[in-house]
């Protein structure tokens, strides 16, 4: 494990301690109320899975224990805070900022939007993941989704090659 990895799997420790917080102290709405099973709230799923991403950055297995794999445990914590909205995201951001840890809130889709190109799998993904969301939501109009959709079929065009 490098020296570099160590720092950022433990920024992103204290992430994840922030995100359980929030979570817990301002949930989403109808989180409390929507169980995924007789004992398990949204809440409780989702802090027991920022555990699970907490304990597997910072004791990794030795295949894992590198910053491409960190890379993706990163994008895994911070999807839900770069792709939503309520008083849990903007309090997440509010205690990121507090802390001076080193991430920025970014608005993924506008630069995708901007340069007309999905430019990896994480982008495609999330693209995939929010299309249908933030037309409902108003966040992007029909000719973006409609660009959106043209960007996702030439990515894949070009990862088939």
């Amino acid at each position: 494990m490098t020296e570099k990895y160590k720092i950022a799997s433990e920024n992103l420790a204290k992430v994840v301690d922030i995100a359980i917080t929030v979570f817990q102290e301002f949930p989403p709405k109808g989180w409390k109320e929507h169980y995924l099973s007789k004992d398990k709230n949204q809440i409780d799923h989702f802090v027991e899975l920022y555990r699970e991403f907490k304990e597997n950055s910072l004791n990794p297995e030795p295949k894992f224990a590198n910053m491409q794999s960190l890379k993706y445990m990163i994008d895994d914590v911070f999807t839900y805070f770069q792709e939503s909205h309520g008083q849990c995201v903007e309090e997440f951001w509010k205690q990121i900022k507090a802390q001076n840890l080193p991430y920025k809130r970014e608005n993924k889709m506008m630069k995708i939007l901007k340069r007309k190109k999905i430019n990896n799998i994480q982008e495609f993904d999330f693209v995939v993941d929010v299309i249908v969301p933030y037309e409902q939501e108003g966040l992007i109009n029909q000719d973006e989704v409609v660009l959106l959709n043209t960007l996702l079929a030439e990515f894949e065009t070009r990862k088939k090659k």
